[in-house]
């Protein structure tokens, strides 16, 4: 009876540690206590995060952070935009100035393990191009022998440029610059002759920084492997876990076609998938310390990630970027979220 009684106190103990009640993270607490999320974007990047003319913030990136603010918050306004360049990312959410970047940045062994971070989900899968004037009659990467090309400090693409260089005896001459905007413009004023970043960010360039978009190319070649997602601070599991599954909630929406107009609709509909992720079933936001409607409130704030996706960059959008393998999993691509259960 001793052992049997040590066994059950020892489980009731165990049980009480894990209950959801017990999952009480500072960073959920801080953004609660101030009413606010604190989201880290890039200077501008059209589609990704950019502000319009009265300041207010729009792109992809950008309704991931209003997708946790509606998840977290139960409003998709309550949230305010840092604009962070290379340099400064990293250092604004280590230093607690952010709750979460979300700002085209690439997940790499060595910033998800030495940089006191954590990435949370792929929201887009990039690879590094080139973006090269027309007139210099250029159709691959390879013939940018001893070319200058501009590229961004302090990120990978400067690291992917001198690899790719290397590798196939380029012999590239970097032009480096400290912001986005520095670079690209550079090209524009004939101060190199390329310049090297995400594609999706070059396609954003040529469609609404170029003079005349026609003009330039973006070379075919991908050099790299660019997963982008929202980053988080390292040691705290609960709110690592809310701003991945919002994420995933987004991406299981679009799978199960819940979409921002119909969600009111599924709320009544039977499927326990859609139960689930609409708070009318079993209650998965108690597990994240949120309310049973967590998921919902994301989808209606943002719209599922395929309506995220065309909004901003998209066939809906100036930049008009393919699905590619950024389709679900089940349309032919890669994005493959864990099940909402």
């Amino acid at each position: 009876m001793h052992m049997r009684s040590m066994l059950c106190l020892t489980m009731a103990l165990a049980a009480a540690v894990f209950t959801p009640s017990a999952l009480a993270g500072k960073t959920l607490d801080a953004v609660k206590q101030r009413g606010q999320l604190q989201c880290g974007v890039s200077t501008g990047v059209a589609g990704f995060s950019a502000p319009d003319a009265k300041g207010r913030w729009f792109g992809f990136d950008v309704d991931v952070c209003r997708a946790v603010a509606a998840a977290v918050l139960g409003d998709p306004e309550k949230v305010s935009f840092t604009p962070l360049n290379a340099q400064q990312r990293f250092t604004a959410l280590q230093s607690g100035q952010i709750d979460v970047l979300s700002r085209n940045t690439s997940w790499t062994l060595t910033r998800d393990a030495s940089l006191g971070l954590s990435f949370t989900a792929i929201t887009y899968l990039d690879g590094q191009g080139f973006l090269v004037p027309k007139k210099l009659k250029v159709g691959s990467a390879k013939q940018l022998k001893n070319a200058q090309v501009c590229v961004q400090a302090g990120t990978t693409t400067e690291k992917n440029l001198a690899d790719y260089s290397r590798a196939n005896k380029l012999g590239i001459k970097p032009v480096v610059f400290d912001t986005y905007e520095a670079g690209y413009k550079a090209l524009f004023a004939g101060r190199c002759q390329a310049y090297t970043a995400d594609s999706s960010a070059l396609a954003s360039i040529r469609n609404k920084e170029a003079p005349t978009p026609d003009d330039y190319l973006i070379l075919p070649e991908l050099i790299s492997k660019e997963p982008l997602g929202p980053a988080v601070r390292r040691g705290d599991d609960e709110w690592f876990a809310i701003v991945r599954w919002t994420v995933f909630a987004l991406q299981e929406a679009e799978e199960l076609g819940i979409t921002q107009a119909n969600a009111d609709q599924m709320k009544t509909s039977t499927d326990p998938a859609i139960q689930r992720l609409m708070g009318t079933g079993e209650d998965m936001g108690k597990l994240l310390g949120l309310d049973k409607a967590w998921a919902y409130k994301a989808v209606k704030a943002v719209g599922n990630y395929g309506e995220m996706f065309e909004r901003n960059i998209g066939s809906g959008s100036p930049l008009k970027l393919p699905r590619g393998v950024n389709k679900l999993w089940n349309q032919g691509g890669l994005i493959y979220p864990p099940p909402v259960r």
